[in-house]
């Protein structure tokens, strides 16, 4: 598979590993009640803080949890100011890391520099995605085969799913020049081979084309009786006696009945009487295969008719004139070729494409109309994207309670269309958003605020979603050096010990030894840690352990008995801060 190389990738493909591990610091929370202090225990988040490190953050409740991520990085086009340096220790990477990004040219430096930007965030994005979970990545020309080289590099070229084109804008300026861009990419990779998206709603237009000129219950569409591979379905490829005209009828060549033969058999008996006969026509299936008479199958009956044509054709015929005619049917008055007839009931609903128009997605123009309605007229980001395109990547790639991520939040339109469809059919979806520019607080949080509670005047109001969200800071790291840093509350390392251990969301235990974090695989874990003093795992604390396991991992600053004697015991005895693995 071809690879892209830059200057400095060797120092970031495993960057994301060198990232320190920094807790999160719930701020404020927000619901009907407003803003207040108190957690009101939401699942859904606001960070504010570097998205490298609140990624980060993330893996020890939801690496692996988060079903949809989308994400609208900087376009690197030479008029952005974007900022995200990652500080790679090496000089040469540092030097061209601190300088100014390219304004114009194809300046190489400006694109190695937003690869080494982009590369960890997207290792760290696929170890959140669920098993079933797909990433969107919204770009344009500018980076997008640098983008997709990674990608296939990250997720793997078999995760990759599509390259929509979505068309960003309803009219082109007449100054243009050159060729319009008229669209921009969505890059679609999924965490797993094979991914299928959810089927949208039918529109009126497809379901025009269903109608019931037989006067069937249903309405229908006409469509083709036959499948592809005859080699490999010769027990379907056979002849078919027309009951009003006696033509023997076959499948094209290289295709067979869509149906077995017995499913068939009973079909035309809707329409005459029917039954298996042999006709010795092998030569015939043979041609119709593409293999020499001796290879083809020599048991394989045709459907003939089992009453005399003429009475055969006098009782089709009043079917016909009667409708409700049978899955197959014929043309021409009934007396031309076979259709099958699909049902409007059957077909569900129809598969995305990779052409997303505005009708159904927004365009830019509707976005920044949107903000301008929300904030009062005030133009507060340039390039948001529109709510009607997050809501169609929700419904292709969502589900009611989906988890979805957003690690370049920007202006909120994540959360936005999350609350909306909440509301409009009453699911469960949650959002996280990290945005690590001072307006995350001003107006990527301020905008769900006030899509939490309504906003507009007079006829233009928009009602309030309803739902509530907790605003985070990026705190303290965790560990400082090789040691663990105190001024983080105990919890918090507990959270990331039994994740460390188990790689599992870590759920409080009720009750039990104030040191014990829980029960996985049969194996008790203990962290016996207290920030002010060192902790001895000895027989006085042993006497303290009341749960019942098959085996045992303590972590404590030192231990008292003999590793033989923990042996017999069952249990394992890990140091603070040693034996704590590095996320």
């Amino acid at each position: 598979m071809p690879t892209l190389e830059w200057i400095g990738k060797s120092k970031v493909i495993n960057h994301h590993q060198e990232v320190p591990f920094r807790v999160l610091e719930r701020r404020y929370s927000y619901d009907e009640q407003g803003q207040h202090e108190e957690d009101n225990g939401s699942e859904n988040m606001i960070i504010r803080g570097d998205n490298l490190e609140a990624l980060k953050a993330l893996l020890p409740r939801y690496e692996g949890r988060i079903k949809c991520i989308y994400i609208d990085p900087p376009y690197n086009t030479g008029n952005e100011g974007w900022v995200y340096n990652d500080n790679v220790n090496d000089p040469k990477i540092k030097k061209w890391l601190g300088e100014v990004v390219g304004k114009e040219g194809e300046d190489l430096t400006r694109h190695d520099k937003w690869l080494c930007m982009m590369y960890p965030r997207l290792k760290l994005l696929q170890k959140l995605l669920a098993e079933d979970g797909v990433i969107f990545i919204s770009i344009d020309d500018t980076e997008y085969a640098n983008l997709k080289l990674i990608c296939d590099e990250i997720f793997g070229s078999n995760c990759f799913v599509s390259n929509i084109s979505w068309q960003r804008t309803y009219s082109t300026r007449n100054d243009s020049k050159g060729i319009v861009n008229e669209v921009e990419h969505l890059l679609v990779y999924s965490k797993q081979p094979a991914w299928n998206p959810n089927k949208l709603p039918r529109t009126a237009e497809m379901d025009e084309r269903y109608n019931n000129p037989d006067n069937d219950v249903r309405p229908w569409k006409s469509s083709d009786a036959f499948a592809p591979d005859s080699v490999g379905h010769q027990g379907m490829v056979y002849g078919v006696q027309h009951p009003i005209t006696g033509k023997i009828m076959y499948p094209p060549n290289g295709r067979h009945w869509s149906f077995g033969q017995e499913q068939v058999l009973e079909i035309m008996q809707g329409w005459a009487p029917y039954e298996l006969r042999d006709i010795n026509d092998a030569e015939v299936r043979a041609e119709l295969c593409g293999i020499a008479k001796e290879s083809v199958r020599q048991d394989v009956k045709a459907i003939m008719l089992s009453v005399p044509l003429e009475e055969a054709a006098k009782q089709a015929e009043q079917v016909y004139q009667r409708g409700q005619w049978p899955i197959f049917c014929f043309s021409n008055n009934g007396k031309g070729g076979v259709r099958r007839k699909t049902y409007l009931s059957e077909v569900g609903g129809r598969l995305p494409t990779n052409f997303w128009p505005f009708s159904e997605t927004g365009h830019t123009d509707e976005a920044k109309k949107e903000m301008l309605a929300i904030f009062d007229g005030k133009a507060t980001f340039d390039t948001p994207k529109p709510r009607r395109l997050l809501e169609f990547v929700l419904k292709v790639a969502g589900s009611e309670d989906a988890l979805i991520l957003d690690s370049f939040a920007g202006s909120g339109t994540t959360a936005h269309a999350v609350l909306n469809m909440n509301k409009a059919d009453g699911g469960h979806r949650k959002f996280i958003l990290i945005e690590m520019m001072d307006y995350a607080d001003s107006i990527t949080a301020e905008r769900v605020k006030r899509v939490i509670d309504g906003y507009g005047e007079g006829k233009n109001v928009v009602a309030g979603t309803g739902g509530n969200f907790s605003f985070y800071d990026l705190g303290e790291p965790l560990l400082v050096g090789d040691c663990l840093n105190e001024a983080v509350a105990p919890e918090k390392i507990r959270e990331y010990i039994w994740f460390m251990e188990t790689k599992t969301p870590y759920t409080p235990p009720a009750g039990g030894t104030p040191y014990y974090l829980g029960k996985h695989n049969s194996t008790g874990y203990y962290f016996y840690y207290e920030p002010q003093r060192v902790t001895v795992l000895d027989y006085a604390f042993l006497a303290t352990i009341k749960e019942k396991a098959d085996g045992t991992v303590i972590y404590a600053d030192r231990c008292s008995i003999g590793e033989d004697k923990l042996a017999q015991m069952g249990i394992t005895f890990k140091k603070i801060p040693r034996d704590i693995s590095r996320l």
